[in-house]
């Protein structure tokens, strides 16, 4: 999924072929390319993707493995994985 850094702003220029519209030029950001609220933050298989730093949150997960999956940070070392 594309997402609009946060350095993105506004052309505002009174020649900006963005402001504009122009064909072949950046589309702007508007409302209406956002995705479906339920299926927001979903992946493929039908889960939530959770973050897991250590096996303290690996065991929390454990009860919602229905609605989550994990995904181990990449601070964890290979020999912790």
């Amino acid at each position: 999924k594309i997402r609009v850094p946060e350095s993105w702003r506004r052309q505002k220029g009174i020649d900006s072929r963005v402001r504009r519209k122009w064909r072949g030029k950046v589309s702007m950001p508007n409302i209406g390319y956002g995705s479906n609220k339920k299926t927001r933050h979903l992946l493929p298989n039908g889960l939530y993707k959770f973050l897991v730093h250590n096996v303290n949150e690996l065991e929390v997960l454990m009860m919602q493995n229905s609605t989550y999956c994990a995904e181990i940070a990449h601070a964890v070392s290979s020999r912790k994985r």
